[in-house]
């Protein structure tokens, strides 16, 4: 009987094992266009650098989904890219944390691991030291940017196109970002194609386009928000966005905080911005995407 036990909780945890390895969606069939020859293994540990858990030299791009339970789902999907200088990705506080947040609001969540500059020992350590130099460091980052944005925009295509398989409307499907990953989010708002238009984009504290685009006829609405005290000196380029959207007639909605710095996330710092993303579901819901 006990080894039947046995027998039977190896079973389970087989089982579940392959549940949550499903969860986990390669974002290509293959090798990522442009990265067929990256042949070093992707990394996760705790930066003590960044006080958060960190992903690093991300070759293979993926979508990690978040569901929300069955009587809150509302048919909306996120796409929720992380930040970290395209040398690394904040994955809680920038990725998961976010993702369970709009799951619990009935949001279906994606948050995606797009490619990264290739880096050694700890992906921090080198962006403290390199963003110093900040010609040295748009060198070093130039390629990862491209392809991280390619990410993105391959992103809400593929939730789109695979929108069925989660009970998800592909005209619901958005997509918001961090930092870098605010970048990402903002390029993807201006560059999407027709079939990987998305319903909304919220890029928080970003770190702004890397070229001048014209705002689409299309554009979805825009949710912006960053802290005047951005230590990387970034508050000026969410102001951009945010103006080039209302210049353009587009729907947006700014919120510029006094205080929070850089990378606030969903850290708890006892300021207003430890709620951005009640202003943000707020939106969401004003915006009709969290209703049934």
């Amino acid at each position: 009987m006990k080894t039947l036990a046995v027998r039977i909780l190896c079973i389970v945890l087989s089982l579940a094992a392959v549940a949550a390895a499903q969860d986990v969606i390669p974002l290509y069939p293959g090798a990522a266009p442009g990265s067929e020859h990256a042949n070093y293994p992707e990394k996760q540990y705790f930066s003590k650098v960044w006080n958060t858990d960190v992903v690093s030299n991300v070759t293979r791009p993926t979508l990690t989904l978040f569901k929300p339970s069955p009587e809150s789902k509302n048919g909306t999907a996120v796409i929720v890219c992380p930040g970290g200088g395209f040398m690394a990705l904040s994955i809680s506080s920038e990725g998961t944390d976010a993702a369970k947040y709009l799951a619990a609001k009935g949001v279906t969540a994606f948050v995606l691991k797009y490619r990264l500059a290739h880096t050694g020992e700890d992906a921090t350590e080198e962006f403290g030291r390199l963003f110093a130099d900040r010609q040295k460091f748009r060198e070093t980052v130039k390629d990862a940017q491209l392809l991280s944005i390619a990410d993105g925009l391959a992103a809400v295509t593929y939730v789109r196109q695979h929108a069925s398989e989660w009970g998800i409307s592909p005209d619901r499907v958005g997509i918001i970002g961090f930092s870098a990953g605010g970048t990402v989010t903002a390029e993807v708002a201006f560059h999407y194609k027709p079939e990987g238009r998305p319903a909304f984009v919220a890029p928080i504290y970003s770190g702004g386009l890397l070229k001048d685009a014209p705002v689409p006829a299309d554009a979805p609405p825009m949710f912006v928000a960053a802290a005047t005290d951005d230590s990387l000196g970034l508050a000026p380029q969410s102001l951009a966005l945010y103006m080039r959207w209302t210049a353009a007639q587009k729907s947006a909605e700014l919120h510029m905080y006094a205080k929070g710095g850089h990378g606030f996330g969903m850290r708890t710092h006892n300021l207003p911005t430890d709620h951005w993303i009640d202003r943000f579901a707020d939106w969401l819901q004003l915006q009709g995407f969290l209703n049934k």
